[in-house]
């Protein structure tokens, strides 16, 4: 399985730090180029490779971490998606005043769906602050992360990834639960859940 991720701010490399600490291997990729990311490779090691976007774009499963307002433009000249399965980590807003994007009513992930058509779009990894995120183990148990999409198959890729990182998942539905967990209106983000047993 090819991983991938657009976006290498503080949640894209959270999730490369623990995808190569699970001993996978990852490709990541920014909108400076590849050269651009050569101290973070050296860092995770022989498992993570600097790409360029579109390489990126290639891949199983990519994970989608770019800014809100940068979106658009990372994904434009990408594309056709041909089914693949992408993770869309992204809220909409922007750091570092937190300031919402109206979206008249949508779920973000409804607004991202149509920026990648023919892709397999699951929202995951987007409600928990990155300090969170890096840390699937706590308090005696395992940290939760919830998931929603439309696609059974695509979403099954992302929960057995999310185990495999040492996360509990919990599937909240379809496109229209994704809000549930969407910053700053819902009212899943920010709550750090555990399970134990």
């Amino acid at each position: 399985m090819n991983i991938s991720i657009i976006g290498a701010g503080a949640i894209g490399t959270a999730i490369a730090r623990l995808l190569t600490s699970a001993g996978l291997q990852v490709s990541i990729s920014n909108s400076r180029g590849p050269e651009s990311l050569k101290p973070l490779i050296a860092e995770l090691g022989p498992l993570a490779h600097a790409v360029t976007v579109h390489q990126a774009s290639q891949a199983d499963i990519v994970f989608l971490a770019v800014n809100w307002s940068k979106i658009a433009a990372a994904v434009e000249p990408l594309g056709p998606w041909e089914g693949r399965v992408v993770v869309d980590t992204n809220n909409p807003i922007e750091a570092p005043l937190f300031k919402p994007f109206d979206l008249r009513g949508e779920s973000s992930s409804s607004v991202v769906s149509r920026m990648l058509p023919d892709a397999q779009l699951v929202k995951a990894f987007n409600h928990l602050a990155p300090a969170l995120l890096a840390n699937p183990a706590a308090e005696g148990g395992k940290r939760v992360l919830f998931y929603s999409g439309e696609h059974l198959q695509a979403k099954q890729k992302v929960a057995d990834l999310i185990t495999r990182l040492g996360y509990f998942g919990i599937d909240l539905g379809g496109l229209q639960q994704r809000a549930l967990a969407q910053f700053p209106d819902g009212p899943l983000p920010g709550i750090n859940l555990v399970k134990h047993g």
